[in-house]
């Protein structure tokens, strides 16, 4: 199912989301995340602060709807963002590590990924990576299907 389909599905029994929609994929393992998130494992995501600066694009907000695609731009559900909040990398919590649905879930596991993840793509754009850096960390549901 397309994103705009399964977006229509949603607005007509949620007429009030209107006409904005947007849709993505997580950046690593898009199938197993979206998969997780659809189960109710994975209910958290953290992004790069600094990257939203360079990409130009708003701060996700509370209350907004996203749909998840898979690794084939397929839409699997629509979520609704929760809470928005931005901490260093440093103070990410294991309450949050958790809620993430990743690996074993601890905040061991899910620093090491996330480091080894977002180092690569501030060093393309020619910023440095520290424990000091940034993150926005949304808290979400799925509101469709359920």
């Amino acid at each position: 199912m397309t994103a705009e389909e399964l977006w229509q599905a949603y607005k007509e029994i949620n007429p009030s989301i209107g006409d904005k929609m947007d849709a993505w994929a997580f950046g690593v393992q898009p199938d197993l995340l979206a998969q997780l998130v659809l189960e109710g494992t994975k209910t958290a995501t953290a992004s790069a602060y600094d990257l939203y600066a360079v990409d130009q694009e708003p701060l996700p907000q509370v209350g907004t709807y996203d749909i998840i695609l898979d690794g084939k731009d397929q839409a699997i559900c629509i979520i609704q963002i929760t809470k928005v909040s931005v901490v260093p990398f440093q103070e990410v919590s294991a309450e949050h590590a958790y809620k993430e649905g990743e690996g074993d879930r601890s905040l061991a596991g899910w620093r090491k990924v996330h480091y080894d993840f977002f180092q690569p793509y501030f060093e393309q754009v020619g910023l440095v990576f520290s424990e000091k850096s940034p993150l926005v960390l949304e808290e979400f549901q799925v509101v469709y299907p359920q």
